[in-house]
């Protein structure tokens, strides 16, 4: 399958506004980067076996090059796609050409196609009791002729996970029959293709429940199925919906019961290898305990950059600065001076 022909275009006119705004490709990648510096964990390491957000070192990096690797594979063979295609225009017009020429050469002259007709000889002109001599033989079979085996055909080759990964309809997921999946930590998007005259939801019915999932084509009074079946696992059915793409597909998303990573939409379809995904959170799954976290281990992080006191140090000095002046202080009279303690990270609780 032709991962172009999957791609989305519902972020365009969002994404040509900010290419627009900034005026050249250079300041938009700065502006989806910097996205990604303030918004999420794409910059931040793992570098203890208890963290829980960001990547290891090196992995940021790897998906940046993976993305555009992939689309760069796509640019190539549209390339030779079209080349490709101008190729056989030139050919096609070469033998057009030369079909022409050939007509021309083998025009006969009207005396020309009347000997040809006279010395033409035809079945019927066989001599008299030729139908009672023994048919001739036909001449012997080349040695081995037989023998040579036929080419058998080779079953297609199934994609890998891999080539799912750099499909955004199958990221983490996988492209069926009938429709293309993919996941984040807590929810599932489902786009199962429909004929380009189906334009309006009232001509499709999607049944979701807790635990199965029927998509289906109005047509008249029957229906086409598209996609039916069990679920491997329950959803929260408040919270997932459907939408419908006009002549393209319907679009739905899942919202999982339980958090935690799918091999398989449907029960008795192909499962994906999971061990082969990309299993980082994303920010949308954090809660706010946890984004306050990571916002103190960011602001720890650039403070330390700068030489400058993080945030249990901070902490530290402001119970310390209230009493460095009061009677009895020993450092009464005194500028404060936080260079004088350290501090460790394990000594304050946030």
């Amino acid at each position: 399958m032709e991962p172009a022909a999957t791609l989305t275009d519902m972020y365009d006119q969002a994404l040509l506004g900010i290419l627009q705004h900034v005026g050249n490709v250079e300041e938009f990648l700065r502006v989806l980067f910097g996205f990604l510096y303030r918004k999420t964990d794409f910059y931040r390491l793992l570098l203890r076996p208890g963290d829980r957000l960001g990547f290891p070192p090196g992995a940021a990096q790897a998906m940046t090059l993976q993305a555009f690797r992939a689309f760069d594979r796509m640019a190539r063979q549209d390339d030779e796609r079209r080349r490709q295609e101008l190729e056989a225009k030139l050919r096609k017009k070469e033998e057009e050409e030369e079909a022409a020429a050939d007509a021309e050469r083998v025009k006969l002259s009207p005396a020309a196609q009347e000997i040809e007709v006279e010395t033409t000889v035809e079945p019927s002109a066989a001599p008299a009791g030729a139908g009672d001599a023994p048919e001739l033989a036909a001449g012997p079979e080349p040695l081995g002729a037989a023998a040579q085996p036929q080419p058998q055909p080779q079953p297609p080759q199934l994609p890998t996970q891999e080539q799912f990964q750099t499909n955004p309809d199958s990221y983490n997921g996988a492209v069926r029959e009938n429709y293309s999946w993919a996941q984040d930590y807590s929810d599932l998007e489902i786009k199962v293709p429909v004929p380009s005259h189906v334009l309006k939801g009232k001509q499709v019915a999607v049944d979701i429940s807790s635990d199965s999932l029927r998509v289906a084509v109005l047509e008249g009074s029957s229906q086409q199925v598209l996609v039916q079946g069990k679920l491997t696992h329950r959803i929260n059915t408040e919270s997932s919906l459907w939408s419908l793409e006009p002549g393209k597909c319907v679009l739905i998303n899942l919202n999982k019961r339980e958090e935690y990573w799918w091999n398989a939409i449907l029960e008795g379809e192909e499962q994906i290898d999971i061990d082969k995904i990309n299993k980082e959170r994303s920010m949308a799954t954090v809660d706010e305990e946890e984004h306050a976290v990571l916002d103190r281990l960011t602001f720890d992080y650039h403070q330390k950059l700068q030489g400058k006191p993080q945030s249990h140090e901070l902490k530290v000095h402001e119970m310390l600065r209230k009493g460095w002046d009061t009677e009895g202080s020993p450092f009464r009279g005194q500028k404060f001076d936080p260079s004088m303690f350290s501090i460790s990270p394990g000594a304050v609780q946030f």
